[in-house]
């Protein structure tokens, strides 16, 4: 017990669970079990009507299936109404051919010699019944009448000897006592194993001979009602205990704890520790085997209760490793200790996983560095501002060149547009461009092309790099700071023809040569 405590804790108690101490469970009153703890069925057969005859056409397993008094009564009366029936015709045929009335006569020969009466007559039947032969009556030639009789006596005496012996024979071979060696736990257990919610109960063998091909199956009986409004009395549902995975199958040498995983498809995935005061519902376990010795199939049962299902605890280990072998201890077969156990169903439990994460909320870090990528694309204001400042220094230039350079306003606004719409240049779509501007580009002829010239310059770099609605959340707020350095509008941009002099017209380039 203290090593058990050093390994699991102190907080860990071993629990008796006994139904003569108390528990903390709420008492509840004992309702009527469908099967007992020693695997005796509560049901009863009645108002059968005419079918009762269905159990003389089997007449040899009525008789195995009866109680042992009742075995005793039937083979005590049977061998006594036959025997008194036999010494009876016996003592007749005696009586029809006078062998009564000339019992001490030496010159007589009668049917069977020395049967003077009825008690002789059934002595005779006995000696010949039973073989014993003791020599003093025996039948003479001088009656067929009694060979027939003896003949049809060794018949019978057969076939009531082999229905009768044969039948308590079967009746004392049944493994049913067999069933008294397999042990169950007193209570079942609702605790983890590997990471997963289980209901578990333990199993033994008292007895050093093996159960082969031992099986273990589950069946839970609960009423319930179908969505169409039909009533189902203990309705039975099969509990998986491993049939997939071969679990079923045992090797029953030693105490096995049965582990029936609850999941979506167990009858307890809605289960938790609060509703389980208010269930009602019955566990039946069934274990079959083969009895070594004789060969005959053997069925074990017990049954649980919704009272007799303990939350959160485990079973005590019983299994000691001593000098060549392994010692079981039974004494600790029905005992329990308590585990952390998790207090809420298995539904509950996905449902709390399920549920979706809180939204993401971008870090002022991401928003600074968003902001300062579009602090660096030019906006409108920016062309805008350039284009002030060319007018405020164009008073520098000559009066020819500042013509020139007006004259030349309309190709420059051609070719921001035609980078705009370069896709294959551009990592932008048409979608990126304002709703005004994507209208114009769909539109075909030479007077969207006009338009379109119009409102490039108020475009500008921008529909290359953001959206529509950042254009319009940027144009919101004023950035003549985050403006670069003006551009004058008679430099041309730069394309993927040549130089930017070759985009000037010839007298430009000569006066620019000139200066």
């Amino acid at each position: 017990m203290a090593a058990l405590r050093r390994k699991f804790g102190e907080d860990y108690q071993v629990v008796n669970t006994n139904r003569a101490t108390t528990f903390s469970a709420p008492v509840k009153k004992k309702r009527q079990r469908f099967v007992d703890k020693n695997g005796r069925c509560n049901v009863q057969h009645g108002n059968l009507g005419g079918e009762t005859s269905r159990y003389l056409s089997d007449l040899f397993t009525t008789l195995v299936d009866l109680k042992w008094r009742w075995n005793m009564l039937i083979f005590i009366l049977t061998y006594t109404i036959a025997w008194l029936v036999m010494a009876s015709m016996w003592w007749i045929i005696a009586y029809i051919r006078g062998d009564l009335n000339h019992g001490h006569d030496a010159s007589y020969t009668p049917c069977v010699a020395n049967v003077y009466n009825f008690p002789s007559a059934f002595l005779f039947f006995i000696e010949t019944e039973a073989t014993i032969g003791y020599g003093y009556r025996y039948i003479t030639e001088k009656c067929p009448e009694g060979i027939i009789l003896f003949l049809f006596q060794s018949l019978m005496g057969s076939i009531v000897d082999a229905f009768l012996i044969g039948c308590m024979f079967i009746k004392m071979s049944q493994p049913k006592k067999r069933a008294e060696t397999l042990m169950f736990s007193q209570d079942a257990v609702i605790s983890q194993r590997d990471g997963k919610l289980c209901l578990m109960f333990r199993v033994g063998n008292l007895r050093n001979s093996h159960m082969v091909s031992a099986q273990i199956r589950c069946k839970l009986i609960k009423s319930r009602q179908t969505p169409e409004g039909e009533f189902l009395p203990l309705d039975q549902c099969e509990l998986d205990v491993g049939f997939g995975t071969g679990a079923d199958q045992l090797f029953l040498v030693s105490p096995l704890t049965i582990c029936h995983e609850i999941n979506p498809k167990s009858p307890f995935f809605d289960l938790s520790q609060r509703s389980l005061m208010n269930e009602q519902f019955e566990i039946v376990v069934i274990l079959e085997g083969i009895v070594e010795t004789t060969g005959m199939t053997c069925q074990a049962r017990t049954s649980y209760t919704e009272d007799e299902v303990l939350w959160g605890h485990r079973f005590l280990p019983v299994m000691s490793l001593e000098e060549g072998f392994f010692r079981v201890d039974y004494s600790q077969f029905h005992s329990t200790f308590e585990v952390p156990t998790p207090p809420y169903s298995v539904k509950e439990y996905e449902e709390k996983n399920a549920l979706p994460s809180p939204p993401y909320t971008p870090t002022p870090a991401l928003t600074e560095s968003h902001g300062a990528r579009r602090g660096r694309v030019f906006s409108v204001d920016c062309i805008n501002i350039s284009e002030d400042r060319r007018r405020g220094t164009g008073g520098r230039l000559p009066s020819k060149l500042q013509r020139m350079s007006s004259s030349g306003k309309e190709d420059l606004q051609r070719k921001v547009l035609l980078l705009s719409s370069q896709h294959s240049e551009k990592a932008c779509s048409t979608g990126d461009l304002p709703l005004k501007l994507q209208r114009l580009s769909a539109a075909q002829g030479p007077e969207a092309e006009s338009r379109l010239h119009l409102n490039s310059l108020k475009v500008g770099f921008e529909p290359m790099t953001q959206s529509t609605g950042d254009l319009y959340q940027h144009s919101l707020v004023p950035t003549p700071t985050l403006s670069p350095a003006p551009v004058p509008m008679h430099s041309p941009l730069p394309s993927a023809r040549g130089r930017p002099e070759d985009n000037l017209p010839a007298k430009l380039r000569r006066m620019n040569a000139d200066r």
